[in-house]
């Protein structure tokens, strides 16, 4: 089987595997899942000046996981009127509130950021042009190799090649700066909603870690750039062969297929009888 074919295919089977990680990823609402022992939050109500209105109403002190969009109550949700007008049911029957990235234009809506706040947000917002860019990159990418698979172009794979690194570099770029915003969230930026002024309590009772989707979006990544490096090296190896048969095919009229000749041979038209056709004649001779 040529090399060509094999590493084609292989490359092939890294990008879908690429495209439908990060895809899931990026749909899914399960990057970090933060676990509130409510149990042992409500014996420190008096200790840490926690209202039971606000125990019953604030999100923070709930169970929760939060994605790109979408921060969601697996257990139990927020009982606040003001809070419940913000939750809905989502696709998997788990309320869910909605992550404002202010796309509305409104100048006044964040007005009153400080600058931590403002720079936040605009990663948020490259957050999601970057992942966007990354999908479109792999879109464009599709058709550039069925083209190269159809023509065995090793140019239109060596473009597949290049679209698939960006696609790895523009998802990097897109979890790096998702790491940006989770380390403003928790070190820089301050108020009750924000981990550095969590009351110590809540601290103690909650407890962090990365989840499924997280742990998907990376290995999307780590993918993409496989299918980078495989589909190079189909393009090096489609070279090679187009190389290699361009020159058979340059030498094709030299050769000249030769054949066992059984009749009897001729010169100039002429025939020239056999020993065999001698003997026949003396067997035979003529009646005079």
């Amino acid at each position: 089987m040529p090399c060509s074919a094999v590493t084609l295919s292989l490359a092939t089977i890294a990008a879908v595997v690429s495209t439908a990680l990060l895809a899931i990823a990026f749909s899914t609402d399960n990057w970090v899942r933060i676990d509130v022992k409510r149990t042992r939050l409500a014996e420190k109500i008096r200790d840490e000046n926690i209202t039971p209105e606000e125990l019953q109403s604030n999100p923070i002190y709930y169970s929760r996981t939060e994605g790109l969009f979408r921060i969601c109550f697996p257990n139990d949700r927020p009982k606040g009127k003001a809070i419940q007008a913000q939750l809905y049911l989502s696709p998997t029957e788990t309320y869910c509130m909605n992550i404002d990235y202010y796309l509305s234009g409104d100048e006044n809506s964040t007005a009153d950021f400080t600058p931590d706040e403002h720079t936040k947000l605009y990663m948020g917002r490259g957050m999601i042009v970057l992942f966007i860019l990354a999908f479109v990159f792999v879109f464009i990418a599709f058709w550039t190799g069925v083209a190269g698979c159809w023509r065995r172009s090793s140019g239109n794979i060596t473009a597949t090649a290049i679209l698939m690194l960006l696609t790895c570099l523009f998802s990097a770029g897109g979890m790096g700066l998702w790491h940006g915003v989770e380390y403003y969230e928790t070190e820089k930026l301050t108020g009750s909603n924000y981990f550095k002024d969590w009351p110590q309590g809540l601290k103690s009772s909650s407890v962090w870690s990365y989840d499924w989707s997280y742990v998907l979006a990376w290995i999307g990544v780590g993918w993409a750039l496989i299918a980078a490096i495989l589909f190079s090296g189909a393009a090096v190896c489609l070279r090679g062969e187009n190389s290699f048969g361009g020159l058979e095919n340059q030498h094709l009229h030299y050769l000249m297929p030769v054949y066992p000749q059984k009749q009897p041979g001729y010169a100039y038209g002429y025939a020239y009888p056999t020993p065999y056709a001698y003997a026949q004649s003396t067997q035979y001779p003529y009646n005079y």
